[in-house]
């Protein structure tokens, strides 16, 4: 007999995808067995959107790949001497991982770059309008290679996901070329531990600089002694501080904002790579501590926030005339192109155009994009009903503040506008915060019994909760209430008013100590950064905030790496009040350009006495 012909076996394609750190392998139908067959690579499978031909036009399309770690491809390309398994695209990054492993990229980068297929650099751009650039993909290829190799040198003892070395090699390349950053990875996502690792494989002469919130401190030095224990750390706070004449290379020196203000010795210090954690901090741009961020002298400034913009656009020019003064223009250059267009009218066409502009320069990743393997967030908003005392209180409030004379005009209707909004938030809480008593009794505000029905619930399954408000005398009162509630010790309030060492041992305590409280009450502001409470499968905020990037960053102390549980998040609203008002605020932003939309406060007083009225009135259709 004679044998049928058989097809010939689709041969590899190859591009390198930098946002996944790996190599990405394509073509045969079984791709996995194909790769293992012609390299001995084992990887992960998953799906990318490439470039790929469809005829006479080429189109975006999801592609079944396999990736595999970069470093660990480059070494093996290089060692291969059989070709009959690749396309020219394999071939290409073969000779890609030979110059960065052996040459100069000099040498021959030139030459690769006029050769590669467009196979060989398929990835789209981000609104996959075309394709990236050889040069510029063949780049990123040579800083991830060199990246991983430091990084497994033992200098870092982690191991780091696909996208946080990404991160590290994006950073360490802005730090070699002398340009700013932000890291604006969503909260929850390793922000710290990427910029350990620029700072550790960075030993130079000069040392570097964390700057940090005075809680933070600690921890910071504990994360790089955990991280890179060959890491020299010198924590600069405190009255016995002291910077020596002559540091080791390499070394990082951790102090706080407070200091940044007002400390000669750190400002007249050369630093080399200066990190800003939590940047909000410098949203400022008036402010003396931002002042004193822009004349630190330094290669390289990277801040590191979660919330590039909290409040308004002015905040986000703020940070970047800290890490690249030149970027945004002048600051009233940059009101009147982006401010004005997009916070007053919304415009998209500015938007895009601001977008493009600092996508360079900022770094952003959200839990839905690189970390998925999370467990699932439950969010559930409980509403709650009114107390006849409440009903009460909140109706006689707003008849007193819009009776005479209303709120006024001038410069004191904003402040007395601010003032009857949070009595009405206050009211909603519980009225004994209304009225400054120092307990609060069951059976009076609707939201408060809710609150300890459920907390009460969550610790007889045995489950751990972080309850978060904005005030300090509403704390203090959830905390002796949930102690007489659950009947336990005292419940534990992790306030700004707390040292930094009994707040670090609040939070040690909470995740470590099988007979610690199950419950922690926090400060949103003082706990709503750096802080890891992943032992929590709940979440429970009482009352609410203007802006959801805050609660957001509250939540992410829960949901981030490290949580193993799913995560139930509780917002508590009372029905028909301010607080549904809120509410409907946050459900209606969409997207950044959405979210900035200014002070409320401020827009709110800017209103004429009537349709304030109409907002801050009880919806007696639903307390009713």
């Amino acid at each position: 007999m004679i044998p049928l012909p058989t097809a010939a076996p689709i041969p590899l394609q190859a591009t390198f995808v930098p946002s996944e750190n790996a190599i990405a392998w394509w073509g045969p139908s079984d791709v996995a067995s194909a790769l293992v067959e012609a390299t001995n690579l084992v990887g992960r499978a998953a799906s990318i959107r490439l470039a790929i031909p469809d005829g006479a036009s080429v189109v975006a399309k999801d592609v079944a790949v396999v990736l595999t770690d970069v470093a660990e491809a480059a070494r093996t390309l290089d060692d291969i001497d059989s070709y009959r398994h690749f396309e020219q695209s394999v071939l290409a990054w073969k000779e890609a991982s030979r110059i960065t492993l052996h040459e100069e990229p000099s040498a021959g980068w030139g030459r690769l770059v006029e050769q590669i297929p467009p196979a060989g650099h398929a990835i789209l751009d981000a609104d996959e309008t075309s394709i990236m650039a050889p040069a510029v993909l063949l780049h990123a290829f040579r800083l991830a290679v060199s990246s991983s190799r430091l990084l497994r040198s033992g200098v870092i003892q982690a191991d780091l996901r696909p996208y946080q070395n990404y991160g590290v090699a994006w950073l360490r390349d802005r730090a070699q070329l002398g340009a700013g950053a932000i890291l604006a990875d969503e909260m929850g996502l390793g922000k710290t531990l990427q910029s350990i690792s620029v700072l550790a494989t960075r030993r130079s002469a000069t040392p570097h600089l964390v700057v940090c919130p005075t809680s933070l401190i600690g921890n910071w030095r504990r994360e790089i002694q955990r991280f890179s224990p060959t890491t020299p750390v010198l924590r600069y706070h405190g009255t016995d501080r002291h910077l020596p004449a002559s540091f080791a290379p390499g070394t990082v020196v951790i102090t706080s904002y407070p200091l940044l203000r007002s400390d000669p010795a750190v400002n007249s210090t050369e630093w080399d790579v200066v990190i800003f954690d939590e940047a909000q901090q410098l949203k400022n741009p008036t402010a003396e501590v931002t002042r004193a961020a822009l004349q630190l002298k330094s290669t390289c400034r990277i801040a590191m926030t979660g919330t590039p913009v909290e409040n308004n656009l002015d905040e986000l020019w703020s940070i970047f005339s800290v890490t690249n003064p030149a970027l945004l223009g002048p600051r009233a250059r940059f009101r009147q192109r982006f401010v004005a267009p997009i916070q007053q009218r919304r415009s998209t066409t500015a938007a895009t155009t601001l977008s493009k502009l600092v996508q360079p320069h900022m770094l952003r990743r959200t839990k839905a994009q690189v970390a998925t393997e999370l467990p699932p967030r439950l969010d559930s908003t409980v509403v709650c009903t009114l107390t006849n005392e409440q009903i009460a209180l909140y109706r006689r409030t707003v008849d007193q503040a819009f009776t005479n004379d209303g709120l006024g005009s001038g410069i004191g209707r904003s402040g007395r506008v601010l003032a009857l909004i949070t009595a009405l938030k206050q009211i909603c809480n519980h009225p004994a915060q209304y009225q400054g008593a120092s307990t609060a009794e069951p059976g009076r505000s609707g939201k408060y019994d809710r609150a300890m029905e459920m907390l009460a619930e969550i610790v007889d399954d045995g489950e751990r909760a972080l309850v978060f408000t904005q005030y300090r005398a509403m704390g203090d009162l959830l905390s002796t209430g949930l102690e007489q509630a659950i009947q336990k010790t005292r419940i534990p309030f992790l306030h700004g008013g707390l040292s930094a060492a009994r707040r670090d041992e609040l939070v040690r305590a909470f995740q470590e100590d099988d007979d610690s409280p199950p419950i922690l009450v926090l400060s949103l502001r003082a706990a709503g950064f750096g802080l890891n409470l992943t032992r929590a499968s709940h979440v429970l905020h009482f009352d609410r905030w203007w802006n959801p990037a805050v609660e957001e960053q509250a939540t992410a102390r829960a949901h981030r790496i490290g949580q193993t549980q799913t995560l139930t998040v509780h917002t508590l609203i009372t029905e028909g009040t301010i607080e549904d008002h809120i509410d409907r605020m946050h459900h209606e932003k969409q997207g950044i350009a959405d979210t900035i939309t200014g002070d409320p406060t401020t827009a709110l007083a800017a209103l004429p006495d009537r349709e304030l009225r109409n907002i801050l009135d009880l919806n007696t259709a639903e307390v009713s």
